[in-house]
This record gives structure tokens, sequence and C-alpha cells, in this order.
């Protein structure tokens, strides 16, 4: 199976030597997660356009203080890549029945970009299983505001990939066989700077995007119409566990914690200093820093 812990390279010394790959069988799905660590069981939800191996520099630090599972939610990384299911309610359950399938009823959960949205529509939709929750660098569809791009050309070189990914059929075609031109663009534009992600890591998240399975799949998480909708009958009830919002202080700003703010009572924000979208690979040790002081 591919880009599970034995078959990516550049990982943290001793990292195989704690973590190990697993899969679950969840309704008829196969999910991926990475696991390790000792004590209680924190959930950890990739970014768009990665999986597991995002996470990979922060995972060690977290690992002596948390029962560590990375995954892959179905249509990335060594996870089953199905046609449909890519909503936020959808997405949810999956993760759900991975941690019940591992062991773990009750969990926190940390969710970056996408794994925001699946994070936030987790700790909404099975409220008795997760204990805390920390989202970082996402909107919450239908709540964030989207500004108007083309008058404002920063955001419009930030985040125009919204309107080009929700098209049907013609971006697959354009990116298929320059994988390396869109995605590699994304990573360069998004982090504080454009060699923030080392060009080994571009390549790992490329290589798994040019199995055309994966390729629909990244575009299928924004295809999902029925999101906003979901979202909205989600906030109706607010949380009330303990929330943190995260952002890069180049990135998202405040806008993680303005949002998270209509849909949760107790939350506490924080900017990682000089940091772009992707935090834990620009600022790993202020993420871990700061996870396991709001987890732990």
């Amino acid at each position: 199976m591919p880009f599970t812990v034995t078959d990516v390279p550049h990982l943290p010394d001793g990292f195989t030597g704690t973590f190990t790959s697993r899969t679950a069988e969840v309704d008829g799905l196969t999910l991926h997660a990475v696991t390790g660590g000792r004590g209680p069981a924190l959930l950890l939800l990739p970014a768009w356009p990665q999986f597991w191996y995002g996470w990979r520099l922060v995972m060690p630090a977290l690992a002596e203080h948390f029962t560590v599972v990375a995954a892959d939610v179905r249509g990335v990384g060594a996870s089953d890549k199905p046609a449909t299911g890519y909503d936020p309610v959808t997405l949810a359950a999956d993760m759900a029945g991975l941690m019940t399938a591992l062991g773990h009823e009750r969990f926190a959960v940390a969710g970056h970009d996408l794994g925001m949205i699946v994070g936030y529509a987790l700790a909404a939709g099975h409220r008795d299983r997760v204990t805390r929750l920390a989202v970082a660098e996402a909107i919450l569809p239908g709540l964030s505001p989207m500004p108007p791009l083309l008058m404002e050309p920063a955001l419009n070189e930030y985040l125009w990939h919204f309107v080009f990914n929700r098209l049907r059929d013609i971006n697959e075609r354009m990116v298929a066989g320059r994988e390396e031109i869109y995605f590699g663009h994304q990573f360069a534009s998004k982090a504080a700077t454009p060699d923030a992600i080392p060009p080994h890591a571009v390549d790992v998240y490329v290589d798994a995007l040019r199995d055309p399975a994966a390729l629909r799949a990244s575009f299928a998480f924004y295809r999902a119409e029925e999101s906003v909708a979901q979202i909205a009958d989600l906030a109706r009830t607010p949380l009330t566990i303990p929330v943190l919002a995260a952002a890069g202080e180049r990135g998202s700003g405040a806008a993680v914690e303005q949002v998270m703010r209509k849909v949760a009572d107790d939350v506490t924000g924080a900017l990682a200093p000089d940091a772009g979208h992707f935090l834990p690979e620009e600022a790993p040790r202020w993420t871990a820093r700061t996870l396991i002081g709001f987890f732990g």
C-alpha cells in the first residue's frame, strides 16, 4: 500500500520506531492511519492537498503525551478513494468509525485546512466522543466570508483555487500530467516563503496526487454541494468543548478564530509568528508546543 510509514522518505529520526501504519474497515472502506505514542487519544486530520505525512514533524513530540492517530481521510494517502462521500458529515462519520475500529471511544481532534472542516463536523456531529478540538488555517463553508476575488489581487492569488477546484472535469484534464505545476504552486504561494516546504516533501505530495483517483478526490472535497447546508445545520447548536483556533501570522490570521466563535462557546486563538498556511511544517515546534499546552 503506497504512502505508508514504510515507503515515504525523510521522516524524523526514530519515527519508524514509534509509529506504524494501520488500516481499518469502515462501512466498506479501507481507511489508513499512522499511530504511535501513549496517553489519551489524539486524532490528527490532514490538510489539502496533503495526507498524514503533513503532520510528520509534529508527531514525535505529540507521541510523548498522547496516543497519536494521524489519519488519511477517504480520497487521500493510503485510504480508499471512492467516487462519492466527500462532504463533511460523511468524512466525519468515517473518522468516528476509524477511531472506534482502533479502540478509541473518546478522543481529542486536531485538524488543519480540510482537516479543520472535517474536525468541526466530527466534534459537532459526534459530541459524546470528542473531548477537545483544535483547528487551523481554513474556512467553514457558508460561515466564513468569501471576498470578491477579482477586487483583491493578493487574495486572488491566495484563494483562486476555491473556484478552480469546484469546476467539473476541466480542472482534472488541465492538471493531469502537470500535477507538479498546479500543486507545487499551492505549496509555494501559500507558505510564508516559496521554499518553506522543502522540495522533497512537495515531491511526496505530488507523487500521491498522480493517481487519477486521488486527483479526482482532491477536487471532490470542493465539489461537495452539501457542505454549506451541513455546516449550517451543525452550527445551530454551538460547541461547548474547548476549541483552539490557530493560524499563521502570514496565513489566515484572525479569520480562523473569528469563524470558530460563530460555532463554539469556548474559543482560544493562537497565531504562529512568521508562518504561512502550513503550520505543522512551517512551524512544527510552535505547533507541537501549542497543541500539547491545549490538549494537555
